[in-house]
């Protein structure tokens, strides 16, 4: 594979102990940091907890967050206020909005998180001067409204524009699904993107070689790399998040 190209899988999660200040366990892995990329990544994750487990409430104040929902059923509580949430669901949450996450039914509930820096925080960790928050735009149609967060099913939608809701440079959020043998295109030019495999197989490939694509493997492609994505013979289908890179050409 072209150097840089960071991929992960669900192999070996850690086990958690009282994650966000809650009992019981959970498991969780990291797919990707933001080491080796040039745009506001903070991480992409994987998370799960039991029957009954909970991601206690917290607040963010430096990153923006992305919750997609892979399997069970919760209560995402924004706010003080719950929603039902299953697979499918996509869940928002800028900065400064309280969340947590429940698991209320009764297999184990999983799903993949993507956390961005917001642009003050960037800034500051380049040591430049951290802009003002930009304008939030209203909300897009079918979008639920709660304070700075959205709740919606990416199923139904198959692509968002997240910016009504962040502040920073995430341009799109996507679930793609691939017939048996069909190619799609991936270029770091300009833009970042992380892979997550839903399900289905195929492989992901560039010049040098390719990668196995099945579920829970993921691949991040940081500026300058390109790759070919061939679905297999089930055909393929992954959620897909692409983050702008301003000023950032092929490297």
């Amino acid at each position: 594979m072209r150097e840089g190209v960071i991929i992960g899988d669900l192999e070996d999660p850690s086990v958690v102990h009282g994650v966000h200040g809650t009992t019981g366990l959970s498991q969780w892995k990291c797919l990707a940091r933001r080491a080796g990329l040039f745009g506001t990544w903070e991480a992409v994750e994987w998370a799960w907890i039991p029957p009954g487990g909970v991601s206690g409430e917290h607040v963010h104040t430096r990153t923006e967050e992305i919750y997609f929902i892979l399997s069970g059923r919760g209560e995402m509580t924004l706010d003080g206020k719950p929603h039902p949430v299953g697979p499918g669901s996509l869940i928002l949450t800028g900065l400064g909005t309280k969340h947590g996450l429940r698991n209320v039914g009764d297999v184990g509930l999983g799903w993949l998180v993507i956390e961005l820096l917001s642009p003050h925080t960037a800034a500051v960790l380049r040591g430049a001067e951290p802009p003002g928050r930009a304008p939030r735009p209203p909300t897009q149609r079918g979008e639920e409204d709660v304070t700075n967060a959205v709740v919606l099913n990416l199923r139904q939608t198959y692509e968002v524009n997240p910016r009504g809701v962040f502040t920073g440079p995430l341009r799109s959020i996507r679930l793609v699904n691939l017939k048996p043998g069909q190619r799609a295109e991936l270029s770091a030019a300009g833009e970042e993107h992380t892979l997550f495999t839903l399900s289905g197989s195929g492989e992901i490939s560039s010049g040098e070689g390719a990668v196995p694509l099945k579920y829970g493997v993921s691949v991040t492609l940081p500026l300058g790399t390109g790759m070919t994505v061939t679905a297999g013979d089930a055909g393929l289908e992954y959620f897909l998040a692409s983050l702008e890179v301003p000023g950032g050409g092929a490297r």
